[in-house]
Formats: structure tokens, C-alpha cells, sequence
């Protein structure tokens, strides 16, 4: 009698086409027609500033301290995905150098770079991590606290591989760094206590608001962007060449997490969510971050990051559903046993 197929976990019904993603695209076409000029340009740069203190307020009035104290118990993992996060990519980042001029103009390896500076993501990588039958609260803990970390750890990597060549950013942008993000976020986790069952009851609205925000950070930035004149330069075979060098990057980063973890002696439920949480990079927190950072030029700064966004939800989509249908060791095992008849005896010679 044939023994009953598992049933596999529900896919997914959206396509890995973030819709939030064409919210960006269209906000990057609505800047190119109608970009933001003279005091509407000063009105919507404050709106930006303010929007950006918000954001990272919300983070840190969301953040609990305990789950986070909590999650340090599994820090070899969190550990891997920081390093991956913090160390092989800017190294990544970094030898990619040689491919200026050839393939990338200055402006577009400044944003690579500064794509691979930023944190990981948190909502992505859980979701992918649960869809692959990973370890979902390693994925939240280890995305909480890159995010954490990237809001120190990503502007001194750039104070120290941007440089004054960046375009716009400086030593100073430290100081911005530290106003309109890093206080923010101290007074958010100060007030935690009183508001945090407020923004507990109003999530859903809350969400907007992050979301809108980030979208009036893109619009200030690609509006400034059209009014600098910064996107002359670049073509259509430059963004060719930008898209091919992104899909090399995000293919070494999931082979290095996936394999690097089995070196490390990880389980299969870890090296899940070391590879969702440690190659992917945060569009919410390189947004607000590359508007302080690079001023100006930051419209030409984040496009990377934005096509690498987008690239990474596809591939990690297709991987993770995969990964759902691979069986687990222990029940593979398991069924082999149930399935082999026991090895038979030899007959004995009759006399």
C-alpha cells in the first residue's frame, strides 16, 4: 500500500514583484517629470529630514529589548550573519574597484558600494526564511540586529571606504548621522515604555507611515538628482553592466552563506537563515541613510541598491520555494528506514 505524499507548505500567491517596488519606480518617474524646484525643492528637503528623524524614531520605539536580549543566546549565528553582512560584502564591494572605468562609472561603484554598506533586511528575510522551513526567530533576531547595528556600523564604513569621494558626503555627514538618526532612535527606545503598546494597537498605520516616508525620501532625492543633471550620466549599457555585476554579487553572497554555514557545522534550519539574512540588503534603511550621506547625489546613489532590492526578492523567492519542497534530514532519514525491508538472513544448508 502506497504511503500518502507529505503535503508541501502553500506557496506564496503574489508574485515576487514587490508591489512596493513599483511605489518606488513610480515615484522615481513621477520626480522625472515633475521634480521638486526652488522652495518646493527646500519645502519637500525638510519634509525629507523630518520624515527620515520619524523612521528611525518608529524603529527604536518598536524595538523590544528583551527579544533582542533574548536572541543573543544563538550569537554564533548572529555573528556569521554580521560578518557577512559587515565583512565579506564591503570586501566584495571593494574589489569591485577594478571594474572602473570599464564597466561602472565612478557614481554608479559609489553607489555598489555604498550598497553593500547597509544592513540586512527583516520582513524579507523572515518571510522567506518560514516559506523554506527555516529558523524563523533566528531570521528576526539576526535582521533585528544588523538593523541595529548598520545604524552605527554603516556610516563609519562609509566615513572610512566613501570618503570625501562620494560626492557629497563628509566627515560632517557623521554628525547628521548622529541628529537625525541615531538620537531618534535613542529617544524611540527612551519612550518605548509609554508608547509602545500605542504603536503595538496601530501597526497597520504605522506601516503606512514608514512606507510613505521612505517614498517622500526617493522623491526629494531623484529630484534633486534631475535638477544636478546626474543622470546624463549614465546609459542604458552602464545599467546593462550595473544589473550583471549585481547578479554575480547576490549569486556569491547566497553560495557563500549556504555553503560557509555547512563549513561552520550550522543545521539545515540555521544555514536557511543565515542565507536569507545574511545576502540581503535593507532598501527601508539605505534610503534614509544615503539621503543624509550623500545629499545631491544620492538619487545616483541608491539606484543600485533599489535593482539589487528588487533582484534579490526574485531570486530568493524562487530559492525559498525550493527549499519547501526539499525534504528534512531527519524525516528523509526516517522514511528510508520505514521504506527498506530489513536485510534477510542467509538459509541455512539443509542436512
Amino acid at each position: 500500500m502506497s504511503r500518502p505524499r507529505p503535503r508541501l507548505p502553500a506557496r506564496p500567491a503574489r508574485l515576487p514583484l514587490d508591489p512596493y517596488v513599483l511605489a518606488l519606480l513610480g515615484t522615481v518617474g513621477l520626480a522625472a517629470l515633475l521634480p521638486a524646484r526652488g522652495s518646493a525643492a527646500a519645502l519637500a528637503g525638510g519634509a525629507s529630514t523630518a520624515a527620515v528623524a520619524l523612521l528611525f524614531f518608529l524603529y527604536g520605539a518598536r524595538l523590544s529589548t528583551r527579544e533582542a536580549l533574548d536572541g543573543l543566546r544563538h550569537w554564533r549565528l548572529h555573528l556569521t550573519v554580521l560578518s557577512c553582512t559587515f565583512l565579506l560584502f564591503p570586501l566584495l564591494g571593494l574589489a569591485a574597484r577594478g571594474l572602473v572605468p570599464g564597466l561602472l562609472t565612478p557614481s554608479l561603484y559609489q553607489g555598489l558600494l555604498f550598497l553593500c554598506l547597509v544592513p540586512s533586511t527583516v520582513q524579507s528575510s523572515i518571510a522567506f526564511t518560514s516559506i523554506a522551513r527555516g529558523n524563523v526567530p533566528a531570521a528576526i533576531c539576526a535582521g533585528s540586529f544588523s538593523s541595529l547595528a548598520g545604524i552605527v556600523i554603516t556610516p563609519l564604513l562609509a566615513a572610512a571606504l566613501l570618503g570625501n569621494g562620494s560626492g557629497g558626503f563628509s566627515p560632517d555627514s557623521l554628525l547628521k548621522i548622529a541628529f537625525q538618526l541615531l538620537l531618534p532612535f535613542l529617544l524611540g527606545q527612551a519612550l518605548r515604555r509609554w508608547i509602545g503598546g500605542f504603536l503595538l494597537r496601530h501597526r497597520q498605520a504605522l506601516g503606512r507611515v514608514d512606507r510613505g516616508s521612505i517614498l517622500l525620501v526617493v522623491y526629494t532625492a531623484f529630484s534633486a538628482g534631475m535638477a544636478a543633471g546626474i543622470w546624463h550620466q549614465v546609459s542604458v549599457p552602464r545599467l546593462a553592466a550595473l544589473l550583471l555585476v549585481e547578479a554575480v554579487l547576490l549569486a556569491v553572497m547566497l553560495l557563500a552563506t549556504w555553503y560557509g554555514a555547512q563549513r561552520l557545522g550550522f543545521g539545515r534550519a540555521d544555514r536557511i537563515a543565515i542565507q536569507f539574512a545574511g545576502s540581503k540588503k535593507s532598501l527601508a534603511a539605505g534610503l534614509p541613510m544615503a539621503s543624509v550621506l550623500f545629499g545631491a547625489q544620492a538619487g545616483l546613489a541608491v539606484l543600485p541598491l533599489m535593482l539589487f532590492h528588487q533582484m534579490q526578492l526574485m531570486v530568493c523567492a524562487v530559492i525559498a520555494r525550493r527549499r519547501a519542497r526539499d525534504p528534512e534530514p531527519e524525516r528523509a532519514a526516517g522514511r528510508v528506514a520505514e521504506v527498506s525491508p530489513p536485510p534477510q538472513q542467509p538459509m541455512r544448508q539443509a542436512r
